[in-house]
């Protein structure tokens, strides 16, 4: 799938409430809002947005503030002001219609708050290797274990394992400019963005933005040990998605196979056909399929 010409991605800079905010844009239609992980950019996913601007949707994709060259949020981090901020950029860019707010890792946590605080800015929810779950893993007797309760120097041993494999380690360097540029640009928001992502749970947001209705998928990486496979059950559980799972794919695998993540985005978000088109062996939990959530309907 070749990228139309107005795919091609622009990068512009503006203010909010005087401080500074980035944002990219690629595309004209139906406006679909892709919200970047912890200690990344929107231009980490330069080759990404592209591919979903080119189905005919216009794509918005902010340097959250402390990231980039985005000024980062005054007082606590919350996932309520991330929204907040997100709301009235998304207002400013002249964005009038509801979006499909897609979010990677820790975006996938600003999209969920965004939807529940913010109504009437989400038509769709994409949740990819999302944190928000809270769930690490099951402790004895069946009693769950918190993210909160797992030790950074475990975060620290599974974050790097995926770029050993062949198809990661053409991304590693986008995630290392990326990652270093924010710890050296602004160390301090990193760490109380990363501290948020690690406490986040999203689970009754999740379930009554499910009672209200809102289209909500849940996709998640098979080898992915920075979001646990028990944050991932806990986010299908909380918004009653059977959810899917890519097969040997890390918690950057849409940055490994952009076009990959294009055409399953596009097509059908949750659609097993496509997704093991795309990624051979991918599995479905359950057989019902809640049909395509297309970004240019």
């Amino acid at each position: 799938m070749s990228p139309a010409h107005d795919a091609r991605l622009r990068w512009h800079r503006t203010t909010l409430d005087g401080d500074t905010a980035f944002y990219g844009e690629a595309g004209d239609g139906p406006p679909v809002v892709f919200i970047h992980g912890w200690g990344l950019t929107a231009r980490a996913y330069a080759k990404v947005l592209p591919q979903l601007a080119s189905s005919g949707a216009r794509v918005i994709a902010p340097a959250l503030p402390g990231f980039g060259r985005s000024d980062p949020l005054r007082g606590k981090f919350t996932f309520e002001k991330f929204a907040n901020w997100l709301d009235e950029l998304l207002e400013h860019v002249g964005v009038e219609e509801p979006a499909v707010l897609v979010g990677h890792s820790f975006g996938g946590g600003v999209a969920t708050a965004t939807a529940w605080h913010h109504p009437h800015r989400a038509r769709a929810l994409v949740l990819v290797n999302s944190v928000g779950g809270s769930v690490w893993k099951e402790g004895g007797s069946g009693k769950q274990r918190l993210l909160a309760d797992r030790p950074l120097w475990d975060w620290g041993l599974h974050l790097p394992s995926e770029f050993r494999q062949r198809a990661y380690r053409q991304v590693l360097p986008v995630v290392l400019r990326d990652l270093v540029g924010n710890a050296l640009a602004n160390p301090r928001a990193l760490m109380r963005a990363g501290e948020l992502a690690r406490t986040a749970d999203l689970r009754d947001e999740l379930a009554e933005l499910a009672e209200r209705g809102l289209p909500v998928s849940i996709l998640w990486g098979s080898e992915d040990t920075v979001v646990p496979e028990a944050t991932f059950l806990s986010l299908c559980e909380a918004a009653g998605s059977e959810g899917d799972i890519i097969a040997e794919a890390g918690h950057s695998w849409l940055l490994a196979d952009p076009e990959g993540f294009g055409e399953l985005l596009t097509n059908s978000v949750v659609h097993h056909t496509t997704v093991t088109e795309r990624v051979p062996g991918a599995a479905r939990r359950g057989d019902d399929d809640p049909g395509p959530v297309d970004v240019s309907a």
